[in-house]
């Protein structure tokens, strides 16, 4: 298959999005198929990376997002490029412009257009206007007009497919959880890579190791984790909070760190480049998330893949994931969260919790994501098939004599 992925983000941009992305485009390329990325330029990209079937169009900063990014033309360059290529599918990755582009660039071809819904954007409306201007209501009204005549849409959980079942989205929705490309947290680096890499942090090979892994942003509550310190350093007076990302809350963090006089608890890494992260989960003890506006938990899965028990905020994706003790805890309050940490930081890991965290990869390999998604992308190629032959019954008299022949 020829497969066009229309998004607004994608690497050097760190971001679940844009991880998710290139799981999806490695894999399928893993498994056969041709793979074009039509995105945003991005001032540390070159742009065009024509040998990676990367293709990047004139773009602005968003606003008030000012690092992320939004196209602002290249249609015809767009359907140009979607012939040459001879796509079969278009599956989209932003409600945006290149959204938009993807969806006339299908329809221009006559070929299938997916889309992945990846934001809930409810939760984020505050960085538009501290809110003033988009509702909750404008959201699902505008997702609704966007999803419409979509041949297809994923749902990386349940909950986003509740959210587009309450906007009353009509299009087909199938859930399938983004998966995690295995071959890299198999990679295992050695106690002495391991000590090194805590070494240049300052840490020794046996301080407790809090990991918080995500982008630096607001609704991500960092400021609870953080919040959680005293009481987890009260029972474990080594243990060190390592935040690893960067993002628009980060002053705010440090600050609050500063104030509660944690300085010597909490570090900061910065963003650190995407191939490097496994190296992060494999030197933690534990990992933690206090987000509350997660439609996946990716990190949860990467966190997993490492052999790195979670401690997350609960909601309905860890629902599905977290049935083990060995895997993970999740919490709603602030005590559960440090009773869950000293759990992990006070028990050793067994052969018998990593038997069963390795049982749980499988559902959530990127092997398996991949091949729900082809499949779900010859559903769609036969619904637009279908489709054809009522608006043009001359051929479905043609495809019947060939069926006889």
């Amino acid at each position: 298959m020829n497969i066009g992925i229309f998004t607004d983000t994608y690497f050097p941009q760190v971001s679940g999005v844009a991880t998710s992305i290139k799981t999806l485009r490695d894999e399928l390329i893993a498994q056969g198929h041709h793979v074009y990325i039509f995105t945003t330029t991005d001032p540390k990209a070159k742009h065009d990376d024509v040998e990676n079937g990367i293709y990047r169009f004139t773009s602005i900063p968003f606003v008030s997002f000012s690092d992320r990014r939004i196209a602002v033309r290249g249609v015809f360059r767009a359907i140009k490029l979607a012939k040459k290529f001879q796509l079969d599918i278009v599956h989209n990755q932003t409600e945006f412009a290149l959204g938009v582009m993807g969806k006339t660039v299908a329809r221009h071809l006559n070929i299938p257009c997916l889309h992945t819904y990846h934001t809930m954007y409810q939760d984020y409306l505050h960085y538009i206007a501290n809110g003033h201007i988009l509702k909750p209501h404008d959201v699902a009204r505008l997702a609704h007009l966007y999803l419409k005549n979509m041949s297809g849409i994923i749902a990386p959980s349940d909950r986003v497919l509740d959210t587009l079942e309450s906007y009353h989205v009509e299009s087909p929705i199938r859930v399938i959880p983004t998966g995690i490309n295995l071959r890299v947290y198999n990679k295992r680096d050695s106690k002495e890579e391991i000590n090194n890499l805590r070494a240049r942090l300052g840490y020794s090979a046996t301080t407790p190791v809090l990991l918080s892994l995500s982008r630096l942003a607001y609704e991500k509550n960092i400021h609870a984790l953080i919040e959680a310190m005293p009481d987890i350093l009260t029972h474990q007076p080594n243990a060190q909070l390592l935040i690893v990302g960067d993002g628009p809350a980060r002053h705010t963090l440090e600050r609050q760190v500063r104030q509660i006089g944690l300085t010597g608890h909490v570090k900061f890494t910065g963003e650190i480049k995407n191939d490097d992260v496994y190296h992060y989960y494999q030197m933690a003890d534990v990992f933690v998330s206090a987000s509350d506006s997660e439609s996946q938990g990716l990190t949860y899965d990467e966190a997993l893949a490492s052999d790195l028990p979670i401690v997350v905020m609960r909601s309905e994706y860890t629902d599905q994931l977290i049935d083990d003790s060995a895997i993970g805890i999740s919490f709603q309050k602030k005590a559960d969260l440090v009773s869950g940490v000293l759990y992990y930081l006070n028990k050793p890991k067994t052969s018998e919790s990593r038997l069963k965290r390795q049982e749980k990869l499988h559902e959530i390999s990127a092997e398996v994501f991949v091949k729900r998604v082809v499949e779900f992308y010859q559903d769609c190629q036969k619904g637009v098939a279908s489709q054809n032959s009522l608006k043009h019954p001359e051929k479905l008299r043609h495809l019947f004599h060939r069926s006889r022949s």
